[in-house]
């Protein structure tokens, strides 16, 4: 039986686990760990004595569970077999992953559904030799970097998948803008792949998201950017969806034989030639709304422009001849209607009382609104109601330092806080000191 003299690992700084070939061993064989490595003797597939760095000479003083095991005597070169594992308890920060596949994760923003992929890196150390060595490597001769990457695959996948829609969903962020929140993602996922890396002994340093990525010949998303692009186009241009559709039905009908293509042909011409621009449209707009009103429609009828008495389509809000809006009227009449501040109903003009709870009528100065017995402003403009003056009684406007009346400062201030205070109270309304 082989007598080992020294047993030595300098591998490199991807191996995390290497076993040595050799199981013969004996007492007085030199057993040399460096500094980022731990040595860990088995015997019988059981983990016994663990050395941490430096020199040592494996006898009964240094390996104490082993003795007991084959009763070494005390001296001698007694041989045994034994296994000695290295591990490597280096940081490794540059270990890479990646999801194979995409995944398919909707959109919270748009709701369409789009291939995600991603990768990045993360840095991970052997924190439990014992544990990484049972729960992890088991009977293989090596774990290096590459098994890692192996063994959790399905782990970091399955948590990158549930992490992204987790994170898009919770803060409502499209995937075209993922990438400004890598950072926060990267932290985010480091949270849940953590603790299960560490049920094997293995403590995760970091986890980095470096891009964030969707397939450009998606059809989900070529659609979406090309929406997104239509949409900063009108807004620069400075026009709607519903706009642009009332050009192209324009555009259609100037296409089409009859009254109203004249029309258009008309508006045309007095585009092009920068005269009767207005009128024109405008007639020819009118033209289509008639058409469409009683031919399309199957005899609807439209409703007129309360400006200039056009006829307009039933949905139509602009009016075409004179661009009124006709929607924007009913709005203006349903705000200046005024409601009792107590029940809601509504109150006629010269009221003094509302009829249906008999609470007194407290016109807002400002907008007419009825305004609640107590309150300092008006819930409608925000009216801040004047004080009195302790000088003369003059009703003064909030904001004023003296009396325009009798020339009195109308403000204090605390000696005990320092509040600058407006009007006459008697406690200062932060600290509540008394005021002189």
């Amino acid at each position: 039986m082989a007598i080992v003299e020294v047993i030595k690992y300098n591998g490199g700084p991807d191996v995390f686990a290497w076993k040595y070939p050799s199981e013969e061993l004996g007492t007085w064989t030199q057993l040399i760990v460096n500094e980022s490595q731990e040595a860990i003797l088995f015997k019988g597939g059981k983990a016994l004595d663990v050395f941490e760095s430096g020199r040592h000479t494996l006898e009964t003083a240094n390996i104490p569970l082993l003795n007991k095991l084959v009763n070494l005597p005390f001296g001698g070169r007694s041989p045994f077999t034994a296994e000695v594992w290295y591990i490597n308890k280096v940081f490794s920060l540059d270990v890479k992953w990646g999801t194979a596949s995409p995944i398919q994760i909707q959109d919270p923003k748009y709701g369409v559904f789009a291939p995600v992929r991603s990768n990045g890196t993360f840095g991970v150390q052997i924190e439990d030799s014992k544990k990484f060595l049972i729960k992890l490597v088991g009977t293989l001769s090596v774990f290096d970097k590459t098994t890692l990457v192996k063994y959790f695959r399905g782990l970091y996948i399955t948590k990158v998948k549930d992490a992204i829609s987790q994170y898009v969903v919770n803060k409502q962020i499209s995937l075209l803008e993922i990438n400004a929140y890598i950072d926060e993602l990267s932290n985010f996922m480091k949270e849940r792949i953590a603790p299960t890396l560490d049920e094997y002994g293995i403590k995760l340093a970091n986890f980095y998201v470096n891009d964030l990525s969707i397939p450009e010949e998606d059809p989900a998303v070529a659609k979406l950017k090309s929406a997104l692009a239509k949409r900063a186009e009108m807004n620069i241009i400075g026009y709607s969806y519903q706009q642009e559709r009332s050009f192209d039905t324009l555009e259609g009908a100037a296409k089409n034989p009859g009254s109203v293509s004249s029309d258009l042909m008309g508006a045309g011409i007095g585009l092009g030639m920068g005269v009767g621009i207005g009128g024109s449209v405008g007639n020819a707009f009118n033209g289509v709304s008639k058409e469409i009103g009683t031919g399309v429609a199957g005899g609807t009828t439209a409703k007129e422009c309360p400006k200039c008495h056009s006829n307009l389509i039933p949905s139509q809000r602009f009016c075409g001849t004179c661009g009124f809006d006709t929607e924007a009227s009913e709005i203006k009449e349903k705000e200046s209607e005024i409601k009792c501040s107590k029940c809601g109903s509504i109150l006629a003009e010269n009221i003094k009382f509302c009829p249906e709870c008999g609470k007194k009528y407290n016109p807002c100065p400002k907008c007419s609104a009825d305004m609640p017995e107590e309150a300092e402003f008006c819930p409608v403009c925000g009216y801040e109601k004047p004080f009195c003056c302790p000088g003369c009684g003059k009703l003064i406007s909030k904001g004023s330092k003296f009396c325009p009346e009798c020339g009195i400062k109308l403000t204090k201030t605390c000696t005990k806080c320092g509040s600058v205070i407006q009007g006459s109270p008697k406690f200062c309304p932060e600290c509540g000191e008394k005021l002189e």
